[in-house]
């Protein structure tokens, strides 16, 4: 047990460094920072099991940092552990610097996740949790053994998907999963009492974590609370440190500057600074420094953790020699490859809905990929990812050798708990739900597009052919939005997520094949609810690979061409079939995903929809989605208003979705 004068002096020092990052960027949170010190530094320097030489280790703990503006606090930790560098934590927030205001992932310099928007990261981290758990059922305590620490503030507990994690890692008893709560009661603009009152201790009492209350600065305290959680066999436990925020700030004229929320996201700034910096033992004309104590502390712990690993790691490679199908499928897991999978034994029923066509690859896919958990937020029987279900079980909290994560009504954190799955490594993911009700997790979405983590989204119930539902239910833009994303790139150039919407069970298969090999970003499928016609025989499904391709007068010359994707295609080739009567030549294009279709060879592209032809898009969104490929001297005949509920036919013949209206509206462009 180290001295408490010295864990003082590293939390320190911790401190003076974090409020140096923001004042030298002149931007940043350094109050949160000050406040969590304490934690972060007990946590670092006598929990956390980690590999100081193998970053990557699958075996490690888990630290997920959810209030991502107190990087600095994270940074500076990582800095004593020998993580960064000096040069590295004085380019905070700069351009191309490794230390960013809310970094994503970066195993290398020892960061699992840190969330952007508050309330996602803890939730990173209960799927984490299932993970290990998951993981652990089918390769035995010793390949994981692990903890996942998450720290979460007020506002992330004050975000309502922390309700949404509470109550599912409650549910299924994650004993792995250790929080801590930052409850400093400062907010950024006002206090926390002024928009909070409730019980927090009781609340997650009431959804089944151990809770503990403790001074979140005293190093005695935070000591006892992680070796508590640490011998929990039944609950996630909450550790709700109450905690100082800017613990050891002055103001210019020297007085106190703890407690106040003009530190919480601006640098402390002039005499207020350098006063800080002494105060907590610091040189303001060198703060960047580590204490030699300090460094000996975090150096003394690297060596106690290459004996703990060397221990893990004997006990691993002894595992392997006696278990070496289990660890060939151990090896294969946390490769991030793709799996081996063989579909050639799949049948496809033609004239079917592409949801009940997913629930067939889901299938397959269940019993060939072992190391896959697939959820849904109540809506299994609906979204078909029952398909899954079939084949295997619930995880519960007493068993998680199933592989079927029961969500319940709580959309966004599925997303990010499936998610977390993934960024845990050894798991792929995937998560079903009506297409209208990805509003709720785009900022799931979004994180998983910055950090290329490649979960299956898969929609079903994509149009207004949902029907007499009503309109609440009827997605009408969400295509449109999440196309946009299909176009944003990440800064290295790579896409940010794969979107497909298959226009029959073919191209559904193919869909389904495409995301199961695509490891480096998410994949989303977009799914229908009603039966759709099955495309022409002639057609090779396989050319899904290259985004669009032509499945209808190919061979011909032709005045126009038609463009859809999904249920929309079959209405196109209808519409075909009725123009070429007048003597029209016709071309149709199935486009099950633009962004793919965009990647391929120029000459490819001009070949399927040539430049110089007039081209005709029809999309049950809004006409936005079909404009990238149809032109500027195209048309596009899509939504453009909503509200109406009737059974799906009916819509169809309302609405102008029949292969009747595909033949006026082409005469009509044609004639202009």
């Amino acid at each position: 047990m180290n001295n408490k004068n010295l864990m003082n002096r590293a939390a320190d020092n911790i401190r003076i460094l974090a409020i140096s990052m923001v004042e030298k960027a002149k931007s940043g949170h350094p109050g949160g920072a000050m406040g969590g010190a304490d934690f972060i530094n007990v946590l670092f320097s006598e929990f956390l099991i980690y590999d100081p030489d193998q970053p990557e280790w699958a075996g490690r703990d888990r630290f997920y940092l959810d209030p991502g503006h107190m990087s600095p606090m994270l940074y500076a930790a990582l800095t004593l552990q020998g993580r960064f560098s000096m040069d590295d934590i004085k380019q905070f927030r700069q351009w191309g610097s490794v230390t960013p205001g809310h970094p994503e992932r970066d195993l290398i310099h020892g960061i699992e996740n840190s969330s952007g928007p508050l309330g996602q990261g803890h939730a990173y981290a209960a799927g984490a949790a299932v993970a290990e758990k998951f993981l652990e059922a089918r390769l035995g305590n010793t390949m994981m053994q692990h903890k996942i620490y998450a720290y979460i503030s007020d506002g992330g507990v004050q975000e309502g998907i922390s309700a949404e994690v509470g109550r599912l890692a409650g549910t299924l008893g994650l004993n792995n999963l250790i929080m801590f709560y930052d409850s400093n009661d400062v907010q950024l603009s006002t206090m926390c009492d002024s928009v909070m009152q409730e019980d927090t201790a009781m609340k997650y009492r009431a959804w089944g974590w151990n809770v503990i209350t403790i001074n979140g600065n005293d190093v005695d305290e935070i000591r006892k609370a992680l070796s508590d959680a640490n011998k929990e066999k039944d609950r996630p436990t909450l550790i709700i440190g109450k905690t100082i925020m800017a613990k050891g700030a002055l103001k210019d004229d020297g007085s106190s500057y703890e407690g106040s929320m003009k530190t919480h996201g601006a640098p402390l700034g002039g005499e207020a600074y350098n006063n800080s910096v002494r105060n907590l033992g610091g040189d303001a004309d060198n703060p960047f420094q580590i204490f030699p104590e300090v460094q000996d502390l975090y150096n003394t712990r690297k060596e106690e953790l290459r004996k703990i690993v060397a221990a893990r790691h004997a006990a691993e490679a002894e595992w392997a020699k006696n278990n070496p199908e289990l660890n060939e499928k151990f090896e294969k897991w946390f490769s991030s490859e793709a799996p081996e999978i063989d579909w050639s034994g799949l049948v496809q029923k033609r004239d079917i809905a592409t949801r009940n066509a997913s629930a067939a690859c889901l299938e397959l896919l269940a019993e060939q990929v072992p190391n896959m958990i697939v959820s849904s937020a109540d809506l299994s029987n609906s979204d078909k990812t029952d398909g899954f279900l079939k084949h295997t079980r619930s995880l519960t909290r007493n068993d998680f050798g199933g592989a079927f994560f029961q969500a319940g009504v709580s959309e966004l954190a599925m997303g990010c708990m499936c998610i977390g799955m993934m960024l845990h490594g050894g798991v792929i993911s995937a998560m079903g739900t009506f297409f209208v009700f990805s509003d709720y997790m785009k900022p799931a979405i979004r994180m998983a597009a910055l950090m290329k983590v490649p979960v299956k989204f898969v929609w079903s119930h994509d149009a207004f052919r949902v029907g007499e539902d009503g309109p609440t239910h009827e997605p009408v833009e969400q295509e449109a939005q999440i196309r946009l994303m299909e176009k944003l790139k990440n800064h290295n150039d790579e896409d940010s997520v794969r979107v497909f919407r298959p226009a029959d069970s073919s191209e559904t298969t193919v869909c389904w094949q495409l995301a199961m090999e695509n490891m480096s970003t998410p994949t989303a499928l977009i799914l229908s609810r009603q039966n759709v016609n099955s495309l022409p025989e002639e057609n090779n499904a396989e050319q899904v690979r290259r985004g669009a391709y032509v499945v209808a007068g190919s061979n011909e010359p032709h005045d126009i061409i038609l463009v859809a994707s999904g249920s929309e295609v079959s209405t196109c080739i209808g519409g075909a079939e009725l123009l070429r009567k007048d003597g029209i030549k016709v071309r149709v294009v199935s486009a099950p995903s633009e962004g793919l279709f965009r990647c391929q060879p120029q000459d490819y592209q001009e070949k399927v929809l040539p430049s110089n032809t007039r081209i005709f898009g029809l999309t049950a969104g809004l006409p936005v989605t079909l404009e990238g490929l149809v032109g500027s001297k195209g048309k596009v005949y899509g939504m453009t208003k909503f509200g109406y509920s009737a059974p799906y036919k009916v819509l169809d013949e309302k609405l102008g979705f029949t292969a009747e209206n595909v033949y006026k509206q082409v005469k009509i462009f044609l004639e202009q």
